[in-house]
């Protein structure tokens, strides 16, 4: 009474689970200006949304995506075949035992009536799923704790799972061992199935159980005679045979009955099998009950995951369905780790010290936002650098087994973010190209607004120097001046003799009518103002901001000043001054 209870709520809790965080996907939020879209309307357009689906053409799309990527995970197979291995091994093995061992009553005994557990081919199969579990398990320990597949972040919530599948799969194979050499457990069998009360045949009926099926008898040792042997077997084909294979066909509980054979009468006399039969029973019902709550939630929303991206797209799907596939894709991520591999700026996290440049860590912490909403003024500079520090490059994307559309989740969580929190200095970079590209999915206020904060941003206690006035030395930043010439460009600066070259060859200057009006300084100004430490009225100026990086400027120098290196390191230190101002940091 008190396993079927725990079932009842681990399940109960496993229902409630899956539809709070099914839930959410059509609360939570991380879209710009979808306030307006409540949770009703969401429901609603996907409802509208599955039904024009299935009534389509798209239905079509949906089965071979099912087959193909849900059911033989052709996309991690492309990806990294040592892990669809492991995927294969894990799922397959576990939904096999699912069905066919803790659905048994259900699933097994209606399409095989005369199924019994103990019977070959199930003993056999039984045993050899869970050792597919077994072999997918420790290529999981093998890939993250010895291979360390490289920017694979393994944390408590990795760790859990392997762990309870671990202790769910072991304790099975002692529970089976136990039971094959208890001798309680042969005594209960004796006495409801033995078709004989006679003592002489009983004790031939157990010599053949201690000598051909494994089990440890106080009483009962060999050699056996031949012709109490025969006798047993005679009864053992009469009672036993039809529901009893040999013990071998469960090559895993049998290996595990050898190794516990010495031990075996004390560890029945503890009534070991009973208390490996409530650890296996309360792993089963304690990591049901907590998928919902934990990574492995993934084996439903990924699948859902991946179904919905095969027939949605930016264009042609309701918003409202694009920011709730937004949400699910959140828990679809399996935290493979692939999309931090095959990331082209994945490197510089390490560089930065930024754990959230890498899109798999992103993706957790954007999470957090959704849920918690009310990340710190650290974290979520830290997330906004991560979010920005993208090239656009679709690696993550086209490499995701989950299929989750990673450049539209970055696009739209980074206009969010910008929105929400103003000046990101790194929006002044080459790095906002893709969103340049994108305008037309911006509200022309929304484009303009972050511009001009990071513009902002990055001047703030700017002592705003009159270049037509008189500079003096308290004027000069000593501290600029000589972290700009430690680079390779700053130190060229000093041979530059103002020719006017670079502004006469500029193409951003030939761009205006008055130039000196539009831009505030010439490339040749700011590279004698760079001399002079005169960093804020570089960084004030618009010509910085506008530059090309055609390098027309560079390659027509005579002095050799690479000039436009130079402004891409006067950049970097802009954007350095207003990262360190803004989370407080001391330079």
């Amino acid at each position: 009474m008190f396993f079927i209870s725990c079932l009842y709520i681990s399940l109960a809790v496993f229902a409630a689970g899956v539809l709070f965080k099914m839930s959410t996907w059509f609360r939570y939020n991380l879209d710009t200006d979808k306030d307006e879209l409540t949770s009703n309307k969401r429901i609603s357009a996907a409802v509208k949304g599955i039904a024009s689906t299935v009534f389509s053409a798209g239905i079509l799309t949906l089965l071979k995506v099912f087959l193909l990527d849900v059911i033989l995970q052709v996309r991690v197979f492309k990806e990294d075949i040592l892990r669809w291995v492991m995927h294969m091994l894990i799922y397959a093995g576990f939904t096999m035992l699912l069905l066919m061992h803790a659905l048994d009553k259900v699933v097994t005994v209606s399409i095989f009536p005369d199924y019994y557990s103990t019977a070959t081919p199930f003993f056999f199969l039984r045993d050899f799923f869970g050792a597919m579990v077994f072999a997918g398990l420790s290529i999981a320990v093998y890939r993250r704790f010895v291979r360390k597949v490289p920017r694979l972040k393994s944390e408590a919530m990795d760790i859990y799972a392997i762990v309870i599948l671990a202790v769910i799969m072991v304790s099975g194979f002692l529970l089976e061992g136990a039971k094959i050499t208890s001798y309680s457990a042969y005594n209960a069998m004796v006495e409801d199935y033995a078709g004989t009360d006679d003592a002489a045949e009983l004790a031939a009926l157990e010599s053949v159980w201690v000598r051909n099926f494994s089990v440890v008898s106080p009483n009962t040792k060999g050699p056996f005679d031949e012709d109490v042997i025969e006798q047993g077997l005679e009864i053992h084909g009469e009672s036993c045979a039809d529901c009893h294979s040999p013990p071998q066909w469960a090559f895993g509980g049998f290996l595990t009955a050898k190794a516990l054979g010495p031990a075996a009468l004390a560890l029945d006399k503890m009534n070991f099998s009973d208390l490996l039969w409530t650890l296996h029973f309360l792993a089963c019902f304690i990591g049901l009950a907590y998928l919902p709550f934990s990574k492995m939630f993934h084996v439903i929303a990924t699948p859902i995951s991946i179904l919905v991206n095969a027939v949605m797209d930016r264009e042609t799907s309701a918003p409202a369905n694009i920011t709730t596939r937004q949400i699910m894709e959140l828990d679809a991520c399996t935290r493979c780790g692939t999309c931090s591999l095959n990331c082209s700026v994945a490197f510089s996290s390490e560089e930065i010290s930024n754990l959230n440049i890498l899109p798999s860590i992103k993706i957790k912490t954007l999470k957090a936002a959704a849920r918690e909403n009310n990340l710190d003024r650290q974290a979520v500079s830290s997330l906004q650098e991560g979010l920005y520090l993208c090239t656009n490059c679709y690696r993550c994307t086209m490499g995701c087994p989950s299929s989750i559309n990673l450049q539209d989740l970055w696009f739209n969580t980074r206009e969010a973010f910008l929105e929400k929190t103003g000046a990101e200095p790194a929006i002044l970079s080459g790095l906002s190209y893709h969103r340049g590209l994108n305008r037309d999915r911006i509200e022309e206020e929304d484009y303009q607004k972050p511009v001009i904060a990071a513009r902002k941003a990055v001047v703030e206690e700017s002592r705003r120097i009159d270049i037509d006035g008189t500079i003096g030395d308290e004027s000069m930043d000593l501290k600029f001046k000589t972290r700009l010439s430690q680079t390779l460009p700053g130190d060229t600066s000093n041979y530059c003799f103002a020719c006017t070259t670079c502004t006469a060859t500029c193409p951003v200057v030939r761009n205006f009518d008055n130039p000196a009006e539009s831009l505030g300084m010439m490339p040749h100004q700011m590279i004698r103002a760079a001399n002079l430490g005169l960093g804020d009225m570089i960084f004030e100026s618009t010509m910085l901001w506008s530059c090309l990086g055609c390098y027309a400027c560079q390659e027509n120098c005579p002095q050799g000043v690479r000039i436009t290196d130079l402004f891409y390191e006067l950049k970097n230190l802009a954007m350095i001054s207003a990262k360190e101002r803004r989370v407080g940091v001391l330079s």
